[in-house]
C-alpha cells in the first residue's frame, strides 16, 4: 500500500486509550505520542507481589477501580475511600527485577507510600499471598522484545503490556458483540472491557483482524503499525469496570461465534500490533485510519 494508491479499508480514530499501570482503569485522550514500545506511559507501571511476580485484575478485581490521570507532569491515582496519590512521571526509587508472565525485567521500585497505598486498598481482602504490595515502574533503558513467532522479521517492543506494543479494536466490533448480547437478553458493554489502546471507527467488524499493516494520519505525520496476532480473552472483560463486580455473560456469548484457531481455539476480541514506523508520532482522534485486506 502506498500514500496515493486506494486501501481496502478507510476509516477514523475513534478513541485513544492509555493504561498507565497495567490492569488499573484506562484513560481516555485526545491524542498520544506513540514510541516503539506502544503510546507514551501505556504500562508504564505494574502492581506485583512480595515476590515481583504483576497481579492483575485476574486476582485482584477491584484493580478496576483505581482510576488515572495525568496532571503538571504526575501521574494522580484515585480510587474509592483512598486520598489520592500523586507520582512524579519522572520518578523512581530503588532498582527492582520483575516478571511479567514469561519475562523477567529490570524495573524501578516507586516507593513505601506508593507500596503503602495499593496494599491498602487492594490488600483487605486478598489472599495472603497479595496483601503486600509494590508499585513498579519499567525501565525505560530496558528492551523487553515482543513474542518473534508472532512479529517475524518486524522487532516489535512493548513495556508491561501482556505482550506486544498495542492492541487495536474496530467500533463495528463491539457494536456486533452487543447486538448477541441483547439477542441473549443481556444488557450491553462498552470497550473499557476490552482495554484497547486504539478504536477504529467506519471499518465493519473485526476487519482488524484479516488486515494488514495499518497506516494512521496522513503524510510526513503518518505512523505505520502492524496486527500481529489475535488477542485471546481471560475473565477480564467480564469484570464490571464500574464495580469491579465479575461476570461471564460476554464470555459466554463470545465463546458462541469467537473461537480463533490461530491461537489454539481461545476466544478471542480486538488484535495485538507492532510500531513498524512512528516513533514520536502524535496519534490524534479523528484522523484518518487506512489498511489493506490480509489474504492468508
Amino acid at each position: 500500500m502506498t500514500a496515493d494508491s486506494p486501501s481496502d479499508l478507510n476509516g477514523t480514530l475513534d478513541a485513544i486509550w492509555v493504561y498507565p499501570i497495567k490492569s488499573c482503569a484506562g484513560l481516555s485522550l485526545r491524542e498520544a505520542e506513540l514510541t516503539d514500545t506502544g503510546l507514551a506511559y501505556d504500562r508504564a507501571w505494574m502492581v506485583v507481589d512480595s515476590q515481583g511476580e504483576f497481579v492483575s485484575q485476574r486476582e485482584l478485581p477491584r484493580m478496576a477501580l483505581i482510576q488515572p490521570s495525568f496532571k503538571l507532569g504526575q501521574l494522580v491515582l484515585r480510587a474509592p475511600g483512598m486520598l489520592s496519590l500523586h507520582l512524579a512521571l519522572d520518578a523512581a526509587e530503588g532498582p527492582a527485577r520483575v516478571r511479567v508472565w514469561d519475562d523477567e525485567v529490570d524495573a524501578f521500585d516507586m516507593g513505601d507510600t506508593a507500596a503503602q497505598w495499593f496494599s491498602d486498598f487492594l490488600g483487605a481482602d486478598a489472599p495472603a499471598h497479595l496483601k503486600a504490595l509494590r508499585l513498579i515502574r519499567f525501565d525505560p533503558e530496558a528492551r523487553r522484545r515482543c513474542d518473534p513467532r508472532w512479529t517475524g522479521d518486524d522487532a516489535g517492543f512493548a513495556q508491561f503490556a501482556d505482550g506486544f506494543s498495542l492492541l487495536v479494536a474496530s467500533q463495528a466490533s463491539l457494536d456486533e458483540l452487543n447486538a448477541r448480547l441483547g439477542a441473549a437478553g443481556q444488557a450491553p458493554v462498552d470497550m473499557r472491557r476490552f482495554r484497547p489502546n486504539l478504536v477504529i471507527g467506519g471499518w465493519a467488524a473485526h476487519d482488524e483482524d484479516r488486515c494488514g499493516p495499518v497506516t494512521l494520519g496522513e503524510g510526513e505525520s503518518s505512523a505505520e503499525i502492524v496486527p500481529v496476532k489475535p488477542c485471546s480473552r481471560c475473565p477480564i472483560p467480564d469484570i464490571d469496570p464500574d464495580t469491579a463486580t465479575p461476570g461471564h455473560a460476554v464470555g459466554d456469548v463470545l465463546r458462541t461465534y469467537r473461537q480463533d484457531a490461530r491461537v489454539g481455539g481461545a476466544i478471542t476480541f480486538g488484535m495485538n500490533a507492532i510500531v513498524r514506523r512512528g516513533d514520536g508520532v502524535v496519534l490524534r482522534v479523528g484522523q484518518p485510519v487506512r489498511a489493506d485486506l490480509r489474504f492468508d
